[in-house]
This record gives structure tokens, C-alpha cells and sequence, in this order.
């Protein structure tokens, strides 16, 4: 009686394909996007509210930790954008094959980071 045993899967990041790494960011990127609106259209509401709050708002947003915040709902932005227009072109068919898929992704990652360098610059 030979029965199947269970198949071990080591899911440690560290084994992962940088495809893998890269689709994992781009969901991410996505939730962040998502939570990040809920609380950039908080903060736009609260500063039509009247000129005082507007005030507050502008104050609060010059601090660090909102500095910081603002910095990684762009960062998350402009990522989950270059990696969307990397999945829109293997829609069409490009870069499907494993050398491409393999050098878009370091692509995507090069390009991310020197955006996320610059959208520091310009936020701080």
C-alpha cells in the first residue's frame, strides 16, 4: 500500500523567483493604494470643512510621520503603476517567456526605486 505523502513547499521570500517578488509587491502596492485613499479623502474632507481645519490640515502635513505616509502612498503609486503597465504588456503577449519576464521585473524594480528616490525628493 503506497499511499502519496505530502509534498513540502518552501514559500521563504528568499527562494522566491523575482517575478514572484514582483507580482506579491504589485498586490500590495495595490492594498496600500487602496487604504491610502481612505485616508487622503479624510484628510480632503476634513480641510473643506472650514479655513481653520483647512489650517490644521496643512499643519499636520507638514510633520514627518505625514511626510512619510504621503511618500509611501506615492511610492506604492508609482510602482503598482510601472508594474501595471509591465502586466498590460503581457496582456499583449510581451515578455511572456522566462529571460523577459525576468529582466522586466528587474526593470520594474530599478525604475521603482529611482521614482521612490525622486518622489522623496520632492515630498520632503
Amino acid at each position: 500500500m503506497d499511499k502519496q505523502r505530502p509534498v513540502y513547499l518552501d514559500v521563504n521570500p528568499a527562494n522566491m523567483p523575482l517575478t514572484a517578488v514582483t507580482s506579491i509587491l504589485h498586490r500590495i502596492s495595490g492594498i496600500i493604494l487602496f487604504v491610502g485613499s481612505a485616508i487622503l479623502l479624510c484628510l480632503l474632507s476634513d480641510s473643506l470643512e472650514s479655513a481653520s481645519s483647512f489650517e490644521e490640515i496643512v499643519l499636520l502635513m507638514q510633520g514627518g510621520f505625514a511626510k512619510f505616509v504621503v511618500w509611501g502612498i506615492v511610492t506604492a503609486l508609482l510602482y503598482h503603476l510601472v508594474a501595471g503597465i509591465r502586466h498590460l504588456g503581457m496582456d499583449l503577449g510581451m515578455g511572456e517567456e522566462l529571460e523577459t519576464a525576468l529582466m522586466g521585473s528587474r526593470v520594474i524594480l530599478i525604475v521603482s526605486a529611482v521614482l521612490a528616490v525622486l518622489a522623496g525628493v520632492w515630498i520632503w
